[in-house]
Protein backbone atom coordinates (compact mmCIF):
# COMPACT_ATOMS: atom_id res chain seq x y z
CA UNK A 1 0.00 0.00 0.00
CA UNK A 2 2.82 2.42 0.91
CA UNK A 3 4.63 1.78 -2.35
CA UNK A 4 1.43 2.13 -4.34
CA UNK A 5 0.68 5.44 -2.66
CA UNK A 6 4.13 6.80 -3.37
CA UNK A 7 3.89 5.81 -7.01
CA UNK A 8 0.51 7.53 -7.41
CA UNK A 9 1.71 10.68 -5.64
CA UNK A 10 4.78 10.89 -7.82
CA UNK A 11 2.56 10.63 -10.92
CA UNK A 12 0.33 13.36 -9.55
CA UNK A 13 3.33 15.66 -9.19
CA UNK A 14 4.34 15.08 -12.76
CA UNK A 15 0.92 15.72 -14.24
CA UNK A 16 -0.13 18.66 -12.06
CA UNK A 17 2.55 21.13 -13.12
CA UNK A 18 0.02 23.87 -13.80
CA UNK A 19 -1.73 23.45 -10.45
CA UNK A 20 0.57 24.54 -7.59
CA UNK A 21 -1.98 23.77 -4.89
CA UNK A 22 -2.36 20.18 -6.10
CA UNK A 23 1.40 19.80 -6.18
CA UNK A 24 1.66 21.21 -2.68
CA UNK A 25 -0.96 18.75 -1.40
CA UNK A 26 0.86 15.86 -3.06
CA UNK A 27 4.16 16.94 -1.54
CA UNK A 28 2.60 17.20 1.90
CA UNK A 29 1.25 13.68 1.57
CA UNK A 30 4.61 12.33 0.45
CA UNK A 31 6.55 13.78 3.39
CA UNK A 32 3.88 12.55 5.80
CA UNK A 33 4.47 9.02 4.50
CA UNK A 34 8.27 9.26 4.44
CA UNK A 35 8.67 11.09 7.75
CA UNK A 36 10.66 8.86 10.14
CA UNK A 37 10.23 5.99 7.68
CA UNK A 38 13.54 4.99 6.23
CA UNK A 39 12.07 2.20 4.09
CA UNK A 40 9.54 4.50 2.43
CA UNK A 41 12.19 7.17 1.87
CA UNK A 42 14.52 4.61 0.33
CA UNK A 43 11.76 3.30 -1.97
CA UNK A 44 10.83 6.81 -3.04
CA UNK A 45 14.49 7.40 -3.95
CA UNK A 46 14.57 4.17 -5.97
CA UNK A 47 11.57 5.13 -8.10
CA UNK A 48 13.19 8.52 -8.84
CA UNK A 49 10.93 10.58 -6.68
CA UNK A 50 13.82 12.19 -4.75
CA UNK A 51 15.52 13.68 -7.79
CA UNK A 52 12.20 14.78 -9.29
CA UNK A 53 11.37 16.81 -6.17
CA UNK A 54 14.88 18.28 -6.25
CA UNK A 55 14.35 19.47 -9.81
CA UNK A 56 10.88 20.72 -8.95
CA UNK A 57 12.28 22.93 -6.17
CA UNK A 58 14.67 24.57 -8.64
CA UNK A 59 12.36 24.88 -11.59
CA UNK A 60 9.01 25.81 -10.10
CA UNK A 61 8.04 29.45 -10.29
CA UNK A 62 5.60 29.17 -7.43
CA UNK A 63 6.91 29.92 -3.96
CA UNK A 64 4.51 27.56 -2.24
CA UNK A 65 5.72 24.70 -4.46
CA UNK A 66 9.38 25.58 -3.83
CA UNK A 67 8.84 25.72 -0.10
CA UNK A 68 6.90 22.45 -0.01
CA UNK A 69 9.45 20.73 -2.25
CA UNK A 70 12.40 21.82 -0.08
CA UNK A 71 10.64 20.76 3.10
CA UNK A 72 9.83 17.34 1.58
CA UNK A 73 13.46 16.92 0.55
CA UNK A 74 14.54 17.73 4.08
CA UNK A 75 12.17 15.15 5.57
CA UNK A 76 13.34 12.40 3.21
CA UNK A 77 17.04 13.25 3.75
CA UNK A 78 16.55 13.25 7.50
CA UNK A 79 14.82 9.88 7.40
CA UNK A 80 17.30 7.98 5.24
CA UNK A 81 21.09 8.23 5.14
CA UNK A 82 21.28 7.03 1.54
CA UNK A 83 19.06 9.87 0.46
CA UNK A 84 21.37 12.23 2.36
CA UNK A 85 24.43 10.90 0.53
CA UNK A 86 22.66 11.14 -2.80
CA UNK A 87 21.80 14.83 -2.42
CA UNK A 88 24.96 15.93 -0.58
CA UNK A 89 26.50 17.65 -3.60
CA UNK A 90 28.01 21.02 -4.24
CA UNK A 91 25.27 21.67 -6.83
CA UNK A 92 22.51 21.43 -4.25
CA UNK A 93 24.40 23.71 -1.82
CA UNK A 94 24.81 26.26 -4.58
CA UNK A 95 21.08 26.12 -5.33
CA UNK A 96 20.34 26.67 -1.68
CA UNK A 97 22.73 29.63 -1.55
CA UNK A 98 20.88 31.06 -4.53
CA UNK A 99 17.55 30.81 -2.70
CA UNK A 100 19.03 32.51 0.37
CA UNK A 101 20.63 35.37 -1.52
CA UNK A 102 17.72 36.05 -3.85
CA UNK A 103 16.06 39.32 -2.92
CA UNK A 104 12.50 38.21 -3.69
CA UNK A 105 12.90 35.06 -1.60
CA UNK A 106 10.52 35.12 1.32
CA UNK A 107 11.41 34.31 4.90
CA UNK A 108 9.69 30.93 4.68
CA UNK A 109 11.64 29.97 1.56
CA UNK A 110 14.83 30.91 3.31
CA UNK A 111 13.78 28.89 6.31
CA UNK A 112 13.16 25.82 4.13
CA UNK A 113 16.55 26.30 2.45
CA UNK A 114 18.29 26.53 5.80
CA UNK A 115 16.45 23.40 6.91
CA UNK A 116 17.76 21.42 3.94
CA UNK A 117 21.30 22.61 4.75
CA UNK A 118 20.77 21.48 8.31
CA UNK A 119 19.81 17.91 7.39
CA UNK A 120 22.59 17.70 4.81
CA UNK A 121 25.37 18.51 7.34
CA UNK A 122 23.89 16.75 10.36
CA UNK A 123 26.08 13.78 11.32
CA UNK A 124 27.74 14.10 7.94
CA UNK A 125 31.39 15.08 7.61
CA UNK A 126 31.09 15.41 3.83
CA UNK A 127 28.19 17.81 4.27
CA UNK A 128 30.25 19.90 6.73
CA UNK A 129 33.04 20.09 4.18
CA UNK A 130 30.68 21.06 1.35
CA UNK A 131 29.00 23.77 3.40
CA UNK A 132 32.41 25.35 4.00
CA UNK A 133 33.88 24.85 0.52
CA UNK A 134 30.84 26.31 -1.22
CA UNK A 135 30.81 29.35 1.05
CA UNK A 136 27.42 28.42 2.42
CA UNK A 137 28.63 28.68 6.03
CA UNK A 138 29.74 32.26 5.47
CA UNK A 139 26.23 33.09 4.27
CA UNK A 140 24.78 31.41 7.35
CA UNK A 141 27.02 33.52 9.61
CA UNK A 142 25.85 36.64 7.83
CA UNK A 143 22.22 35.63 8.44
CA UNK A 144 23.10 35.07 12.10
CA UNK A 145 24.39 38.63 12.40
CA UNK A 146 21.67 40.43 10.43
CA UNK A 147 18.43 38.48 10.63
CA UNK A 148 17.44 39.30 14.21
CA UNK A 149 17.28 43.03 15.06
CA UNK A 150 18.79 43.60 18.50
CA UNK A 151 16.26 46.35 19.24
CA UNK A 152 13.33 43.96 19.03
CA UNK A 153 12.27 42.76 22.46
CA UNK A 154 8.84 41.36 21.68
CA UNK A 155 9.61 38.17 19.78
CA UNK A 156 5.96 37.15 19.65
CA UNK A 157 5.13 40.07 17.38
CA UNK A 158 3.80 39.08 13.94
CA UNK A 159 6.55 40.99 12.14
CA UNK A 160 9.33 39.74 14.35
CA UNK A 161 8.39 36.09 14.70
CA UNK A 162 9.24 34.95 11.13
CA UNK A 163 12.64 36.60 11.39
CA UNK A 164 13.21 35.00 14.75
CA UNK A 165 12.24 31.59 13.32
CA UNK A 166 14.74 32.04 10.49
CA UNK A 167 17.44 33.18 12.96
CA UNK A 168 16.72 30.20 15.21
CA UNK A 169 17.02 27.85 12.21
CA UNK A 170 20.34 29.46 11.30
CA UNK A 171 21.61 28.87 14.85
CA UNK A 172 20.63 25.20 14.68
CA UNK A 173 22.32 24.79 11.29
CA UNK A 174 25.53 26.41 12.50
CA UNK A 175 25.51 24.01 15.45
CA UNK A 176 25.28 21.09 13.03
CA UNK A 177 28.13 22.53 10.95
CA UNK A 178 30.59 22.41 13.88
CA UNK A 179 29.47 19.37 15.80
CA UNK A 180 28.91 15.63 15.45
CA UNK A 181 31.43 15.11 14.14
CA UNK A 182 33.45 17.99 15.49
CA UNK A 183 34.81 20.19 12.73
CA UNK A 184 37.56 22.52 13.93
CA UNK A 185 37.73 24.46 10.67
CA UNK A 186 34.06 25.32 10.88
CA UNK A 187 34.45 26.13 14.59
CA UNK A 188 37.23 28.58 13.82
CA UNK A 189 35.02 30.25 11.21
CA UNK A 190 32.00 30.45 13.47
CA UNK A 191 33.87 32.20 16.29
CA UNK A 192 33.79 35.37 14.18
CA UNK A 193 30.21 36.04 15.35
CA UNK A 194 31.02 35.68 19.07
CA UNK A 195 30.97 39.46 19.69
CA UNK A 196 27.38 39.61 18.36
CA UNK A 197 26.32 36.71 20.53
CA UNK A 198 27.93 38.37 23.54
CA UNK A 199 26.08 41.62 22.81
CA UNK A 200 22.72 39.86 22.63
CA UNK A 201 23.33 38.05 25.91
CA UNK A 202 24.16 41.32 27.63
CA UNK A 203 21.03 43.03 26.37
CA UNK A 204 18.49 40.24 26.67
CA UNK A 205 17.86 37.30 28.96
CA UNK A 206 14.79 35.96 27.16
CA UNK A 207 14.85 32.18 26.82
CA UNK A 208 14.15 32.45 23.09
CA UNK A 209 17.45 34.31 22.67
CA UNK A 210 19.59 32.74 25.39
CA UNK A 211 18.89 29.12 24.47
CA UNK A 212 19.94 29.23 20.77
CA UNK A 213 23.00 31.37 21.55
CA UNK A 214 24.13 29.12 24.38
CA UNK A 215 23.70 26.04 22.21
CA UNK A 216 25.71 27.63 19.42
CA UNK A 217 28.44 28.87 21.78
CA UNK A 218 28.70 25.56 23.62
CA UNK A 219 29.13 23.48 20.47
CA UNK A 220 31.49 25.97 18.81
CA UNK A 221 33.93 26.10 21.73
CA UNK A 222 33.70 22.37 22.54
CA UNK A 223 37.09 20.65 22.54
CA UNK A 224 38.72 23.63 20.82
CA UNK A 225 41.18 25.44 23.06
CA UNK A 226 41.84 28.16 20.47
CA UNK A 227 38.17 29.12 20.24
CA UNK A 228 37.80 28.88 24.02
CA UNK A 229 40.65 31.31 24.59
CA UNK A 230 39.22 33.71 22.04
CA UNK A 231 35.80 33.61 23.67
CA UNK A 232 37.34 34.35 27.07
CA UNK A 233 39.51 37.13 25.62
CA UNK A 234 36.47 39.08 24.40
CA UNK A 235 34.78 38.79 27.81
CA UNK A 236 32.35 36.08 26.79
CA UNK A 237 32.90 34.02 29.94
CA UNK A 238 32.23 37.06 32.12
CA UNK A 239 29.01 37.68 30.21
CA UNK A 240 27.80 34.12 30.76
CA UNK A 241 28.60 34.39 34.47
CA UNK A 242 26.59 37.60 34.70
CA UNK A 243 23.64 36.04 32.89
CA UNK A 244 23.75 33.16 35.37
CA UNK A 245 23.75 35.60 38.28
CA UNK A 246 20.73 37.39 36.84
CA UNK A 247 18.84 34.14 36.53
CA UNK A 248 19.87 32.92 39.99
CA UNK A 249 19.18 36.18 41.81
CA UNK A 250 15.61 36.27 40.61
CA UNK A 251 13.63 36.42 43.84
CA UNK A 252 10.97 34.22 42.32
CA UNK A 253 13.03 31.63 40.55
CA UNK A 254 10.59 29.98 38.21
CA UNK A 255 10.99 26.57 36.74
CA UNK A 256 11.72 28.05 33.31
CA UNK A 257 14.43 30.32 34.75
CA UNK A 258 15.98 27.36 36.54
CA UNK A 259 16.01 25.30 33.35
CA UNK A 260 17.53 28.22 31.48
CA UNK A 261 20.18 28.56 34.18
CA UNK A 262 21.15 24.94 33.55
CA UNK A 263 21.59 25.73 29.85
CA UNK A 264 23.91 28.62 30.71
CA UNK A 265 25.83 26.35 33.09
CA UNK A 266 26.38 23.79 30.34
CA UNK A 267 27.78 26.52 28.11
CA UNK A 268 30.09 27.69 30.90
CA UNK A 269 31.33 24.14 31.32
CA UNK A 270 32.05 23.80 27.60
CA UNK A 271 34.10 27.01 27.70
CA UNK A 272 36.45 25.80 30.46
CA UNK A 273 36.38 22.02 30.04
CA UNK A 274 39.63 21.86 28.05
CA UNK A 275 41.36 24.70 29.89
CA UNK A 276 40.41 24.62 33.56
CA UNK A 277 42.76 27.51 34.32
CA UNK A 278 40.21 29.83 32.74
CA UNK A 279 37.82 28.86 35.52
CA UNK A 280 39.59 31.46 37.64
CA UNK A 281 37.58 34.09 35.74
CA UNK A 282 34.45 32.73 37.40
CA UNK A 283 35.87 33.09 40.91
CA UNK A 284 35.06 36.82 41.14
CA UNK A 285 31.40 36.05 40.37
CA UNK A 286 31.23 33.30 43.04
CA UNK A 287 29.91 30.93 40.41
CA UNK A 288 30.69 27.82 42.48
CA UNK A 289 28.47 28.97 45.34
CA UNK A 290 25.65 29.68 42.87
CA UNK A 291 26.05 26.21 41.39
CA UNK A 292 25.84 24.65 44.83
CA UNK A 293 22.65 26.60 45.56
CA UNK A 294 21.08 25.41 42.33
CA UNK A 295 22.19 21.85 42.98
CA UNK A 296 20.12 21.75 46.17
CA UNK A 297 16.94 22.24 44.11
CA UNK A 298 14.94 19.03 44.26
CA UNK A 299 13.15 19.63 40.95
CA UNK A 300 16.29 19.09 38.91
CA UNK A 301 16.59 15.99 36.80
CA UNK A 302 19.53 13.61 37.10
CA UNK A 303 21.02 14.87 33.84
CA UNK A 304 20.82 18.49 35.00
CA UNK A 305 22.50 17.62 38.30
CA UNK A 306 25.24 15.83 36.40
CA UNK A 307 25.87 18.93 34.26
CA UNK A 308 26.05 21.16 37.34
CA UNK A 309 28.47 18.85 39.19
CA UNK A 310 30.70 18.53 36.13
CA UNK A 311 30.87 22.32 35.89
CA UNK A 312 31.83 22.48 39.57
CA UNK A 313 34.55 19.91 38.89
CA UNK A 314 36.05 21.92 36.04
CA UNK A 315 35.87 25.14 38.06
CA UNK A 316 37.72 23.57 41.00
CA UNK A 317 40.20 21.49 39.03
CA UNK A 318 43.09 23.99 39.24
CA UNK A 319 41.65 27.20 40.70
CA UNK A 320 42.36 27.45 44.43
CA UNK A 321 39.81 30.25 44.93
CA UNK A 322 37.03 28.07 43.55
CA UNK A 323 38.27 25.17 45.65
CA UNK A 324 38.10 27.25 48.81
CA UNK A 325 34.64 28.47 47.82
CA UNK A 326 33.53 24.85 47.40
CA UNK A 327 34.71 23.98 50.91
CA UNK A 328 33.32 27.15 52.49
CA UNK A 329 29.84 26.45 51.09
CA UNK A 330 29.75 22.86 52.36
CA UNK A 331 30.26 21.48 48.89
CA UNK A 332 32.28 18.52 50.11
CA UNK A 333 29.50 16.97 52.24
CA UNK A 334 27.06 17.58 49.39
CA UNK A 335 29.31 15.68 46.96
CA UNK A 336 29.61 12.82 49.43
CA UNK A 337 25.84 12.74 49.80
CA UNK A 338 25.38 12.56 46.03
CA UNK A 339 27.98 9.81 45.85
CA UNK A 340 26.32 7.68 48.50
CA UNK A 341 22.64 8.21 47.63
CA UNK A 342 22.65 8.30 43.82
CA UNK A 343 22.28 5.22 41.66
CA UNK A 344 23.08 6.96 38.36
CA UNK A 345 26.52 6.02 37.03
CA UNK A 346 27.19 9.35 35.30
CA UNK A 347 26.21 11.33 38.39
CA UNK A 348 28.49 9.19 40.54
CA UNK A 349 31.38 9.79 38.13
CA UNK A 350 30.80 13.54 38.25
CA UNK A 351 30.75 13.58 42.07
CA UNK A 352 33.90 11.44 42.15
CA UNK A 353 35.58 13.95 39.85
CA UNK A 354 34.87 16.78 42.31
CA UNK A 355 36.09 14.73 45.27
CA UNK A 356 39.26 13.90 43.35
CA UNK A 357 39.87 17.63 42.93
CA UNK A 358 39.49 18.07 46.68
CA UNK A 359 42.03 15.30 47.24
CA UNK A 360 44.51 16.93 44.87
CA UNK A 361 43.99 20.25 46.63
CA UNK A 362 44.78 18.63 49.97
CA UNK A 363 47.93 17.07 48.50
CA UNK A 364 49.04 20.44 47.12
CA UNK A 365 48.50 22.07 50.51
CA UNK A 366 50.50 19.27 52.14
CA UNK A 367 53.25 19.73 49.56
CA UNK A 368 53.38 23.45 50.27
CA UNK A 369 53.61 22.70 53.99
CA UNK A 370 56.41 20.20 53.27
CA UNK A 371 58.25 22.78 51.18
CA UNK A 372 57.94 25.28 54.00
CA UNK A 373 59.27 22.79 56.56
CA UNK A 374 62.00 21.80 54.12
CA UNK A 375 63.07 25.41 53.85
CA UNK A 376 63.13 25.60 57.65
CA UNK A 377 65.22 22.41 57.83
CA UNK A 378 67.59 23.78 55.22
CA UNK A 379 67.95 26.96 57.24
CA UNK A 380 68.67 24.94 60.38
CA UNK A 381 71.23 22.81 58.53
CA UNK A 382 72.89 25.93 57.18
CA UNK A 383 73.01 27.35 60.70
CA UNK A 384 74.68 24.16 61.94
CA UNK A 385 77.26 24.38 59.17
CA UNK A 386 77.98 27.99 60.08
CA UNK A 387 78.44 26.99 63.71
CA UNK A 388 80.78 24.20 62.70
CA UNK A 389 82.87 26.64 60.70
CA UNK A 390 82.90 29.00 63.67
CA UNK A 391 84.07 26.19 65.96
CA UNK A 392 86.80 25.33 63.49
CA UNK A 393 87.93 28.94 63.59
CA UNK A 394 87.84 28.84 67.39
CA UNK A 395 90.02 25.75 67.54
CA UNK A 396 92.44 27.19 65.00
CA UNK A 397 92.85 30.28 67.14
CA UNK A 398 93.18 28.13 70.25
CA UNK A 399 96.00 26.15 68.64
CA UNK A 400 97.78 29.36 67.73
CA UNK A 401 97.48 30.60 71.32
CA UNK A 402 98.75 27.25 72.62
CA UNK A 403 101.76 27.49 70.31
CA UNK A 404 102.52 30.98 71.60
CA UNK A 405 102.19 29.89 75.20
CA UNK A 406 104.54 26.94 74.63
CA UNK A 407 107.09 29.31 73.12
CA UNK A 408 106.74 31.73 76.02
CA UNK A 409 107.07 28.91 78.58
CA UNK A 410 110.26 27.75 76.89
CA UNK A 411 111.69 31.28 77.22
CA UNK A 412 110.57 31.45 80.84
CA UNK A 413 112.43 28.19 81.58
CA UNK A 414 115.62 29.84 80.35
CA UNK A 415 115.03 32.92 82.51
CA UNK A 416 113.91 30.99 85.60
CA UNK A 417 117.29 31.24 87.31
CA UNK A 418 117.39 34.99 86.90
CA UNK A 419 113.82 35.20 88.20
CA UNK A 420 114.72 33.21 91.33
CA UNK A 421 117.63 35.56 92.09
CA UNK A 422 115.31 38.55 91.73
CA UNK A 423 112.80 36.99 94.12
CA UNK A 424 115.45 36.24 96.80
CA UNK A 425 116.96 39.71 96.64
CA UNK A 426 113.57 41.38 96.76
CA UNK A 427 112.51 39.34 99.81
CA UNK A 428 115.66 40.29 101.65
CA UNK A 429 115.20 43.95 100.85
CA UNK A 430 111.55 43.85 101.85
CA UNK A 431 112.40 42.17 105.13
CA UNK A 432 114.88 44.94 106.01
CA UNK A 433 112.42 47.63 105.04
CA UNK A 434 109.71 46.09 107.15
CA UNK A 435 112.03 45.82 110.16
CA UNK A 436 113.09 49.46 109.79
CA UNK A 437 109.53 50.71 109.86
CA UNK A 438 108.26 48.02 112.28
CA UNK A 439 105.42 47.00 110.09
CA UNK A 440 102.61 44.80 111.41
CA UNK A 441 103.33 41.09 110.66
CA UNK A 442 99.82 40.65 109.25
CA UNK A 443 100.53 43.35 106.66
CA UNK A 444 103.78 41.57 105.74
CA UNK A 445 101.91 38.34 105.10
CA UNK A 446 99.27 40.10 102.96
CA UNK A 447 101.94 41.97 101.03
CA UNK A 448 103.99 38.86 100.32
CA UNK A 449 100.92 36.93 99.17
CA UNK A 450 99.95 39.64 96.68
CA UNK A 451 103.52 39.85 95.42
CA UNK A 452 103.71 36.13 94.61
CA UNK A 453 100.39 36.25 92.80
CA UNK A 454 101.88 38.74 90.38
CA UNK A 455 104.94 36.55 89.88
CA UNK A 456 102.98 33.35 89.25
CA UNK A 457 100.47 34.60 86.66
CA UNK A 458 101.57 37.85 85.03
CA UNK A 459 99.44 37.15 81.97
CA UNK A 460 96.32 36.39 83.93
CA UNK A 461 96.92 39.53 85.98
CA UNK A 462 96.38 41.59 82.89
CA UNK A 463 93.20 39.65 82.16
CA UNK A 464 91.88 39.97 85.69
CA UNK A 465 92.57 43.67 85.64
CA UNK A 466 89.93 43.92 82.87
CA UNK A 467 87.54 42.01 85.17
CA UNK A 468 86.29 39.60 82.50
CA UNK A 469 83.99 37.01 84.15
CA UNK A 470 84.50 33.32 83.52
CA UNK A 471 82.36 32.46 80.49
CA UNK A 472 79.97 29.53 80.19
CA UNK A 473 81.20 26.46 78.38
CA UNK A 474 77.99 26.09 76.41
CA UNK A 475 78.05 29.52 74.79
CA UNK A 476 79.83 29.74 71.43
CA UNK A 477 80.00 33.56 71.28
CA UNK A 478 81.41 33.66 74.82
CA UNK A 479 84.03 31.11 73.78
CA UNK A 480 85.11 33.43 71.05
CA UNK A 481 85.39 36.29 73.53
CA UNK A 482 87.53 34.13 75.83
CA UNK A 483 89.80 33.18 72.98
CA UNK A 484 90.19 36.78 71.89
CA UNK A 485 91.02 37.76 75.49
CA UNK A 486 93.60 34.99 75.86
CA UNK A 487 95.04 35.86 72.46
CA UNK A 488 95.41 39.47 73.49
CA UNK A 489 97.01 38.44 76.77
CA UNK A 490 99.48 36.18 75.01
CA UNK A 491 100.31 38.95 72.57
CA UNK A 492 101.05 41.36 75.39
CA UNK A 493 103.24 38.75 77.05
CA UNK A 494 105.17 38.18 73.81
CA UNK A 495 105.84 41.91 73.59
CA UNK A 496 107.09 41.90 77.20
CA UNK A 497 109.18 38.70 77.16
CA UNK A 498 112.49 40.52 76.46
CA UNK A 499 112.12 42.89 79.46
CA UNK A 500 113.63 41.61 82.75
CA UNK A 501 110.87 41.83 85.30
CA UNK A 502 112.04 42.20 88.87
CA UNK A 503 109.83 41.28 91.76
CA UNK A 504 110.89 44.61 93.18
CA UNK A 505 109.03 46.29 90.32
CA UNK A 506 105.95 44.34 91.21
CA UNK A 507 106.30 45.27 94.82
CA UNK A 508 106.64 48.94 93.95
CA UNK A 509 103.02 48.94 92.83
CA UNK A 510 101.83 46.62 95.59
CA UNK A 511 103.26 48.04 98.84
CA UNK A 512 101.34 50.71 100.69
CA UNK A 513 102.57 54.28 100.23
CA UNK A 514 104.35 54.52 103.59
CA UNK A 515 106.86 51.89 102.44
CA UNK A 516 107.83 53.34 99.05
CA UNK A 517 110.77 55.45 100.24
CA UNK A 518 112.66 52.62 101.96
CA UNK A 519 112.10 50.20 99.04
CA UNK A 520 113.51 52.68 96.60
CA UNK A 521 116.59 53.13 98.79
CA UNK A 522 117.20 49.40 99.21
CA UNK A 523 116.59 48.43 95.63
CA UNK A 524 117.82 51.47 93.80
CA UNK A 525 120.46 49.61 91.80
CA UNK A 526 118.06 46.92 90.69
CA UNK A 527 115.39 49.40 89.71
CA UNK A 528 117.51 51.85 87.75
CA UNK A 529 117.77 49.64 84.59
CA UNK A 530 114.09 48.63 84.35
CA UNK A 531 110.95 50.15 82.93
CA UNK A 532 108.19 51.34 85.17
CA UNK A 533 106.32 48.33 86.59
CA UNK A 534 103.12 50.34 86.73
CA UNK A 535 102.96 50.37 82.92
CA UNK A 536 103.77 46.65 82.50
CA UNK A 537 101.84 45.03 85.36
CA UNK A 538 98.69 46.03 87.16
CA UNK A 539 97.53 44.82 90.55
CA UNK A 540 94.59 42.36 90.09
CA UNK A 541 91.32 43.45 91.62
CA UNK A 542 89.84 39.94 91.75
CA UNK A 543 90.06 37.38 94.54
CA UNK A 544 91.80 34.03 94.37
CA UNK A 545 88.44 32.49 93.46
CA UNK A 546 88.21 34.61 90.32
CA UNK A 547 91.75 33.54 89.46
CA UNK A 548 90.64 29.92 89.59
CA UNK A 549 87.67 30.55 87.25
CA UNK A 550 89.84 32.28 84.71
CA UNK A 551 92.43 29.53 84.78
CA UNK A 552 89.65 27.00 84.33
CA UNK A 553 88.56 28.85 81.16
CA UNK A 554 92.09 28.71 79.85
CA UNK A 555 92.24 24.97 80.57
CA UNK A 556 88.99 24.45 78.56
CA UNK A 557 90.45 25.85 75.36
CA UNK A 558 94.01 24.58 75.95
CA UNK A 559 93.78 20.91 76.87
CA UNK A 560 97.46 20.36 76.19
CA UNK A 561 98.29 22.37 79.30
CA UNK A 562 97.21 19.38 81.36
CA UNK A 563 100.84 18.35 81.41
CA UNK A 564 101.48 21.28 83.77
CA UNK A 565 99.94 21.84 87.16
CA UNK A 566 96.47 23.34 87.19
CA UNK A 567 96.05 27.03 87.93
CA UNK A 568 94.25 26.28 91.17
CA UNK A 569 97.13 24.06 92.36
CA UNK A 570 99.65 26.77 91.55
CA UNK A 571 97.56 29.31 93.38
CA UNK A 572 97.58 27.09 96.47
CA UNK A 573 101.30 26.73 95.98
CA UNK A 574 101.66 30.50 95.99
CA UNK A 575 99.58 30.66 99.17
CA UNK A 576 101.77 28.12 100.97
CA UNK A 577 104.95 29.79 99.80
CA UNK A 578 103.85 33.24 100.94
CA UNK A 579 102.79 31.84 104.30
CA UNK A 580 106.17 30.25 105.02
CA UNK A 581 108.22 33.02 103.35
CA UNK A 582 111.05 30.53 102.81
CA UNK A 583 113.58 31.47 100.19
CA UNK A 584 114.40 27.88 99.20
CA UNK A 585 110.70 27.28 98.28
CA UNK A 586 110.48 30.51 96.37
CA UNK A 587 113.18 29.21 94.06
CA UNK A 588 110.66 26.69 92.68
CA UNK A 589 108.25 29.40 91.50
CA UNK A 590 107.91 30.20 87.84
CA UNK A 591 105.86 32.49 85.66
CA UNK A 592 102.78 30.81 84.25
CA UNK A 593 101.09 31.13 80.85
Amino acid sequence: DMKTDLNLLLECLKYQMDCPLSQKEALVTIYSICQQNSEASEYFREIGGLMFINDLAKSSVHSIVKEAALFTLGIIIESNVYCQQTLCTSALFEDLIFFLMKKDSGVNLKRMSVYVILVLVSNNKNGQTCVRDTGCISLLLQLFRTTLPTSEKNLSDENTEPCYQLWSSVCSTLCACVNNPQNEDNQNMCCSVFPYAKEWLESCTEPEIVRPICSFLGLTVANNSYVQKYFVSIGGLDTLAKVLLKLMHDSHLSCSSMKLAVVVIKTLDACIADNSAMGAVLAKYHTVSELLKLLSNETLSTGEKTSIILTIGHCTEVCEENQCELLQNNGLPLMIQVLTESQDEELIKAATFVLQNCKQMTERLSLKSYDTSLNVNNAEELDVQVRKRCLQDYWKKAKEILHRINSIEKEHDEERVQGEIFVEESLVTNSEALKFHEVNPADIKKYTERTHKDVCCPQLTSKLNNQVPAPSVTSAPQRNERMNTIDAASTRQTEQRNIPCSVTDLQTNSVPPNHNINRKTACGKKHSGLHSGEELFKQPAETVRTMKQTCTSVMFFLPRLDQHSSCSEKTERVKSTSATSSSHKMADLRCLG
